[in-house]
């Protein structure tokens, strides 16, 4: 299995921008199709982004679409999302999550669907 750490969360200004990364071990990121979720305070946790095992292909939220970026690095066992234009109301915990499903074409969504988790690295935008 995969071992997931989240880095790069912070105090950043809105319309700044930030870069989380997602950092894994145990095995590499092209096996999973890899997301995005986040947990604001006193909310359920939420999809942001995913991107496919294989193609490069993404999926966002409507709520960060135009302003974030996922992306993914296989050669360096990477993945990362760049928050560009963040806004107070991107204040969360945001998540890296890996889904074992084989197919390269998946773009996961649910939460339901990811099989391993990061513990998560807090984001704070200030307006």
């Amino acid at each position: 299995q995969v071992q997931l750490v989240e880095s790069g969360g912070g105090l950043v200004q809105a319309e700044g921008s930030l870069r989380l990364s997602c950092a894994a071990s145990g095995r590499s990121v092209s096996s999973y199709a890899m997301g995005w979720f986040r947990q604001a305070p006193g909310k359920e946790r939420e999809f942001v982004a995913s991107i496919s095992r294989t193609s490069g292909s993404t999926y966002y939220a409507d709520s960060v679409k135009g302003r974030f970026t996922i992306s993914r690095d296989n050669d360096k066992n990477t993945m990362h999302l760049q928050m560009n234009r963040p806004k107070p109301e991107d204040t969360a915990v945001y998540y890296c999550a890996a889904d074992r499903r084989r197919a390269a074409s998946i773009l996961p969504s649910i939460i339901g669907d990811m099989d391993y988790w990061g513990k998560g690295t807090l984001v704070t935008v200030s307006s």
